[in-house]
């Protein structure tokens, strides 16, 4: 009967100690998750601000008619911040399951890209600035898998693009699929209409390539 005794209460130490590190297990990934989404939603803020700082710099110089070389510099710096961002925000992603407030930190992200290619769309026009607008159409809710597969060798080549020609590649990633009307707009006005497509200076729409030449001899 000792032993029996002794069993039941091994066994119970066992069923509290195993409801301890589960609950345990599940706060700390609740407080890693917690964690990430902050970090997202604080880099947001960040290119958030910076981005209506550059467009009151372009308004301005607009009104007072001033050199274009200041706001071009500007809008080369805040494009490598947010191909940067891009790359964390990413991370960050891949770590997380995705739920509905890593989706909504997203469209808030995709938004703030749209915008900062509006910009440099109107910089570029304006200040006759030689920079290539690279913006990159992908699906971001369940892709297929040959989808993944293809946007995953197009993240690839454009990352390498972008850290071999620096500056004078705006890099903008924008989900297409997230029932965004401003982006579904300019969607439609580049008629794009499959995904994954990049977008190279509003006129040239690339949906297949090979290798890191297809996309590289439009840029020369």
């Amino acid at each position: 009967m000792e032993i029996i005794k002794n069993q039941k209460h091994i066994f119970l130490y066992a069923l509290i100690l195993t409801f301890i590190v589960f609950n345990f297990g599940i706060f700390m990934g609740y407080m890693l998750e917690s964690s990430r989404i902050n970090k997202i939603n604080t880099l947001y803020l960040n290119a958030e601000t910076e981005l209506l700082d550059q467009i009151i710099q372009k308004d301005t110089l607009e009104i007072l008619d001033l050199n274009c070389d200041i706001l071009i510099e500007e809008n080369i710096k805040f494009a490598d911040r947010i191909y940067k961002e891009a790359l964390l925000i990413q991370k960050y992603e891949d770590a997380n399951r995705i739920n509905s407030d890593i989706m909504f930190q997203h469209k808030r992200f995709d938004l703030l890209r749209a915008l900062f290619w509006i910009n440099s769309m109107k910089i570029k026009q304006k200040c006759n600035a030689s920079y290539h607008n690279l913006v990159y159409f992908y699906k971001y809710n369940n892709p297929s898998l040959e989808q993944k597969s293809k946007q995953q060798f197009f993240s690839n080549l454009l990352r390498e693009i972008k850290e071999k020609r620096g500056s004078n590649v705006m890099l903008i990633p924008l989900a297409a699929d997230n029932d965004l009307p401003s982006i579904n707009l300019l969607s439609e006005e580049y008629d794009i209409t499959e995904l994954p497509v990049i977008l190279i200076d509003e006129n040239i729409k690339i949906t297949d390539v090979e290798n890191i030449e297809d996309i590289e001899k439009y840029l020369d």
